[in-house]
């Protein structure tokens, strides 16, 4: 079974910020989008239905560790994964759980 990848606004936006910062990033994000479709439950659970997914940012050369954190929601009932957050892991450490529970209520006003 295929799942949907829905992007949130605020994710295109980080997204789009961050892929001027570091142009392979735009490849990576495909990459991982059509890994989604397939296998929507990567990276470490944080509760909700959401993960975090380490992703290494070829153009910074600095692996997974100094790469970028992507933030999903799972739907399986709905078959769509959702895109919530992505930032740069020298720029933030993490989301606190406040700040995921605040993405994914936008999942559920649309």
């Amino acid at each position: 079974m295929n799942f949907d990848v829905i992007p949130l606004s605020a994710f295109q936006k980080q997204a789009k910020r961050l892929i001027k910062k570091f142009p392979s990033l735009k490849q990576e994000l495909l990459d991982l989008i059509e890994s989604l479709k397939k296998n929507p439950q990567q990276g470490t659970s944080l509760g909700d239905d959401c993960y975090k997914i380490r992703l290494s940012i070829a153009s910074k050369n600095k692996g997974k560790s100094g790469g970028a954190r992507v933030i999903t929601c799972v739907l399986i009932a709905e078959t769509e994964v959702f895109l919530l957050s992505i930032y740069d892991k020298s720029e933030r450490s993490s989301l606190n759980d406040k700040e995921i529970k605040d993405l994914v209520k936008l999942i559920k006003d649309n």
